[in-house]
């Protein structure tokens, strides 16, 4: 069961959380669940996520990357079939499904294999944002005594 949250409260209270609370919205909004989808974690900065998208072909498929938004859309063309259908179970119908992606996630390869389409997504930190070792420099310590040169001293004496 799930029940409406008004999140108005905290945005007038808050500043510069507004993508949090789109985010929290977006998050509560039915959705029919179409297609099911997986998102697996491969390695410390690399992801992948499966959409099982039975009944359609490559063609019939739209992947598009913006910003930190992937978008999965699918439209099955009309079926020509002559065949009178007793029993329907395989979706043919339209989807569009949506993945927030965090900051400098980039969507990679697409596949499309056995009825599943699978995207490669990768964290890819720019260098001016990773953090980097700066090393210390400064002057040597002066002697608290001034010497002279050891062949000097034995000289003298």
């Amino acid at each position: 069961m799930r029940t409406a949250f008004d999140f108005t409260p905290y945005r007038r209270s808050t500043v510069g959380f507004d993508r949090l609370f789109n985010l929290l919205e977006a998050g509560a909004r039915d959705e029919d669940g179409y297609p099911p989808f997986d998102i697996v974690k491969e390695g410390d900065d690399s992801y992948r996520i499966t959409l099982a998208v039975a009944g359609f072909r490559p063609e019939e498929i739209e992947v598009v990357a913006q910003q930190n938004l992937l978008t999965v859309t699918g439209k099955r063309a009309e079926d020509n079939d002559q065949g009178e259908y007793l029993h329907r179970g395989i979706a043919t119908r339209a989807f569009e499904r949506r993945f927030q992606l965090a900051d400098f996630v980039e969507a990679g390869d697409a596949r499309f294999e056995n009825g599943l389409l699978s995207i490669a997504l990768k964290r890819v930190v720019p260098e001016a944002m990773k953090p980097r070792r700066i090393e210390i420099n400064g002057s040597k310590a002066a002697p608290d005594q001034i010497e002279a040169p050891r062949d000097e001293v034995r000289e003298a004496a």
